[in-house]
């Protein structure tokens, strides 16, 4: 169940992928879910239009420096050309797989006619799948969802496209576009698109959990699995999929201080790749990922983000978690 995947000449590590996910797969994280055992992890989403490759955070999303493994950059837009303009500007600043995106349903993405809302239009799906795949040398993988929305599943279609396009792999959400990530997954679309191509389908959508992990291969027979929200403030979740998986048992929840001591590294991570105020407001979503299920009441958040200061954040969470580590310790004695 979980056979290394090949994407072109790539041979991933492991079929668990960390899905990309706009203004939360940085490199700090990214780097992290690695670390944590993800076989592969993709970058933030970049537009396809050139005029804001330039920008300040842009320039953030593309930066790769000190990753290990294979760079995959997720890009998104409409037109075939920007589109192929895009891929080729990503691979000469170090992308080794480019992932084409028509699986977000934000409205801000879909109003262009980017993202799932491209599921409506099989032509321009196939113009752009052909504009990108011949633009570079690397391997093309691309991500949808099932359809743009229940009545209208086409993700078969799709799939066909894309395998006949020379796409080296495709990710699949559960969901439409117009569920937006409403409900829940469903998984027969997928392994009904499983069914239909040859090349690797990996399947995304609400997998949050070692056994929720196994049921969906097993249900999809798809050849991996990507995980997007799962693994917010959570980013373990990719090594205890993998022991679940080979030995059919869970992993013990990582003990305290670890769970400290990875959030700590993260956040002195965002710290230093954005630095100023920029690192300390954007390691308060992160924080607030980590420590939820420990801050139900939302008191220490609610402190923590009016701190302004990055030391003061990292002192602020050491003592958090030393006093819920003693806390525990006096309600086992």
């Amino acid at each position: 169940m979980n056979s290394p995947i090949q994407i072109g000449a790539y041979s991933l590590e492991n079929n668990l992928m960390l899905a990309p996910m706009a203004g939360v797969t940085d490199r700090p994280f990214r780097q992290m879910c690695k670390q944590m055992g993800a076989g592969l992890v993709v970058s933030e989403m970049l537009s396809s239009n050139p005029k804001v490759w330039h920008t300040e955070k842009s320039k953030m999303r593309m930066d790769h420096t000190g990753e290990h493994g294979v760079r995959s950059v997720q890009i998104a837009g409409s037109d075939p050309n920007l589109m192929a303009e895009a891929a080729q500007f990503n691979v000469n600043n170090g992308a080794q797989i480019i992932d084409i995106n028509m699986g977000c349903p934000a409205k801000k993405v879909n109003k262009k006619m980017a993202g799932s809302a491209l599921l409506q239009y099989p032509e321009i799906v196939e113009e752009i799948l052909d504009a990108v795949v011949n633009s570079v040398d690397v391997p093309v993988t691309l991500k949808i969802r099932t359809g743009w929305d229940t009545d209208n599943r086409n993700g078969v279609q799709i799939a066909k496209l894309a395998q006949q396009y020379n796409i080296q792999s495709l990710a699949v959400h559960g969901r439409t576009k117009a569920c937006m990530y409403k409900g829940n997954a469903e998984y027969d679309t997928i392994r009904a698109i499983k069914r239909a191509v040859e090349i690797p389908v990996i399947a995304n959508g609400d997998i949050t959990t070692p056994e929720k992990a196994k049921y969906v291969l097993q249900h999809t027979n798809a050849d991996g699995l990507m995980i997007g929200r799962g693994a917010q403030g959570n980013p373990w979740i990719f090594r205890e999929i993998l022991h679940y998986l080979e030995h059919g048992e869970r992993l013990p929840e990582p003990e305290l201080t670890e769970q400290c001591t990875v959030m700590l590294e993260h956040v002195s991570n965002v710290h230093k790749f954005y630095g100023g105020i920029s690192g300390v407001r954007i390691a308060r979503k992160h924080v607030g990922w980590y420590i939820a299920k420990y801050d139900q009441g939302r008191s220490f958040r609610e402190h923590f983000n009016g701190i302004d200061d990055a030391a003061e954040q990292l002192d602020a969470l050491e003592m958090f978690y030393s006093r819920l580590h003693k806390k525990l310790v006096s309600s086992v004695a």
